[in-house]
């Protein structure tokens, strides 16, 4: 065995994990094409300003987790750990900021140095979708539905469950920011060394804070809903209405935070019990002030994220490996006919397999154990007559055909 392993926090898709992660990311295209979403892909490394910038200089994805690295140019560039800063980059440098609104779909690897877990990886994927020129809650309602809708459609609607917060707007946020600093300050000593550390920064992340300690604290904290100003109380009952209307059950979860100041009102988790720790599989929420620090205008908007190994993970049964046909010249007359078929299979649309190597029987040995559903034997005899012998591997019957025609009898059996 090679001494030479994947990295840690890395892993190979192969085969049954490679059709599960494939048809996360098919489901996931298709639906989002049904809702008007267009696939950006954006490099999978960018300027460090684009993360240290959006995520904050003192969160723990910039001050623990980034792969960052000086180029030979002197320039900082930072693999992505997160999608989102770089379509809305790409968004502002493209010029698309007055063709609003955009709606963007897009998958690919991130990366965080994070310990690996169960379902959580140094280098992940996800999935992902970003609604830029989101101006109501009704354009939230239909994000959280096409994010439901690719849960059903990957099987897991019964095994998720969506959890619903509001951040209100920036004046609601501000009032209950003082209120919980002065209660946290109030038991400082109480709490844990990081959330100390935050407690001038970003007290908001002491919500999400999985110390003992601080956890202990959080029930006598003082809650969101009674800093809520009219308008974001509209916002939040117009945005649970609409929620109704496209058929999406929730449950209100007041503990749902997002620890930056450009996050506002929808705040939301499609969360499991069948993963452990690793509980959310998909999350988002709203976002106001993103765009402007790419250097763009203030721009509403509002995305959300999936893990596709975490999803993976849930599916009930792998996607089935594509059972091909195999074309087996019986000797060297017949191998120009044998291309010339394989060739008109997979220009039909149907995986077909060339198999020339070994003697009659050993291919023949080996085509039933790879799962082939039909084996075509091209023989001198046969051709002599422009024939080819067709024989189904799952029934067990063969049959003779001229060979234009097994195209079309092998579409219609498949």
């Amino acid at each position: 065995m090679s001494q030479l392993q994947p990295v840690r926090g890395t892993h190979d898709l192969i085969g049954e994990t490679a059709r599960r992660h494939a048809h996360v990311v098919d489901t996931a295209r298709e639906i989002a094409r049904r809702y008007g979403y267009e696939e950006w892909a954006t490099p999978i490394f960018e300027d460090t300003r684009v993360f240290s910038r959006t995520l904050g200089d003192t969160s723990d994805v910039v001050t623990k987790e980034m792969y960052t690295f000086e180029d030979r140019g002197g320039d900082s560039l930072t693999l992505r750990p997160e999608g989102t800063a770089a379509i809305c980059r790409a968004f502002v440098t493209n010029g698309l900021t007055q063709a609003l609104p955009q709606r963007v779909f897009y998958q690919g690897p991130m990366f965080r140095y994070e310990r690996p877990q169960k379902g959580r990886f140094r280098q992940f994927h996800q999935i992902g979708a970003e609604l830029l020129g989101a101006t109501d809650p009704l354009m939230d309602a239909e994000t959280i539905a096409m994010a439901r809708d690719i849960l059903v459609a990957l099987g897991l609607g019964g095994c998720v469950t969506l959890e619903l917060n509001t951040l209100g707007d920036v004046e609601s946020r501000q009032a209950w920011r003082e209120a919980l600093i002065a209660y946290f300050r109030a038991h400082e000593a109480a709490l844990s060394e990081e959330s100390r550390l935050r407690l001038d920064a970003n007290p908001l992340r002491i919500l999400d804070s999985k110390a003992p300690q601080d956890r202990a604290l959080l029930a006598d904290a003082p809650q969101f809903s009674s800093y809520l100003n009219a308008a974001s109380a509209e916002f939040w009952d117009s945005l649970r209405r609409h929620l109704e209307r496209f058929d999406v059950a929730f449950v209100e979860n007041p503990h749902i935070v997002r620890g930056l100041d450009y996050y506002s009102h929808t705040a939301f988790e499609f969360v499991t019990d069948r993963l452990g720790a690793q509980s959310t599989v998909l999350a988002g929420g709203r976002y106001e002030g993103l765009v402007a620090q790419m250097g763009g205008p203030s721009t509403p908007a509002i995305g959300w994220a999936g893990g596709i190994e975490r999803l993976a993970l849930l599916l009930e049964n792998a996607p089935e490996k594509v059972a091909p046909v195999a074309v087996l010249p019986t000797g060297e007359p017949g191998l120009p006919a044998a291309i010339a078929t394989v060739q008109a299979l997979r220009h039909a649309g149907l995986a077909a397999s060339l198999e020339t190597r070994s003697s009659l029987k050993k291919r023949m040995e080996r085509v039933v154990k790879s799962g082939a559903s039909h084996m075509v034997l091209i023989g001198e005899d046969e051709l002599s007559r422009n024939m080819v012998t067709v024989r189904d591997l799952t029934t067990r019957t063969q049959s003779e055909m001229p060979i234009d025609a097994v195209a079309g009898h092998l579409l219609k059996a498949l």
